[in-house]
């Protein structure tokens, strides 16, 4: 079988071990469209994982760094996702994404009838209930949330 290699970044962000099929919603969480690309962005998706079992997404943007917000969506919607920061070739920082226990103005609540989509002034907020696959609870109206990148703020 004949291996096909992603070209290295020079700077830029690499999102490995992202939960297989999930590539496209990192993309929208970074804000990525055809009118925001300015630099490469190579998406793999369902290639096989070499740390288990089973299949991955990977996404690499180069000249761009993620601030924490986003790093803690990408969270939600991929648990087990590995951020690493690469500058002049060289992996500068690696760190494993964090599911706080808690969830607050990251994803707003799919029940129409919660006060948070009563133009209330109450940030949504979330109780974490199941990391894998990631479910979250409102604190509100206690209604699951297992859908969660089609409600990502």
């Amino acid at each position: 079988m004949k291996e096909i290699k992603v070209a290295p970044i020079r700077n830029g962000t690499v999102i490995d071990h992202i939960t297989a099929g999930q590539a496209l919603n990192v993309l929208k969480i970074l804000g990525v469209n055809e009118n925001t690309i300015d630099s490469t962005i190579s998406v793999l998706i369902k290639v096989p994982s070499k740390k288990g079992v089973g299949w991955k997404d990977v996404v690499k943007v180069e000249d761009r760094e993620l601030d924490p917000r986003m790093v803690d969506k990408i969270a939600l919607i991929a648990p087990d996702a590995t951020i690493v920061i690469i500058r002049d070739f060289i992996v500068a920082e690696k760190y494993k994404v964090k599911l706080d226990d808690i969830v607050s103005g990251l994803v707003k609540c799919s029940n129409p009838h919660c006060i948070t989509n009563k133009g209330e002034p109450v940030e949504p907020e979330f109780r974490v209930v199941s990391r894998s696959p990631p479910k979250l609870r409102c604190m509100y109206c206690d209604r699951t949330l297992t859908r969660i990148s089609d409600n990502l703020l």
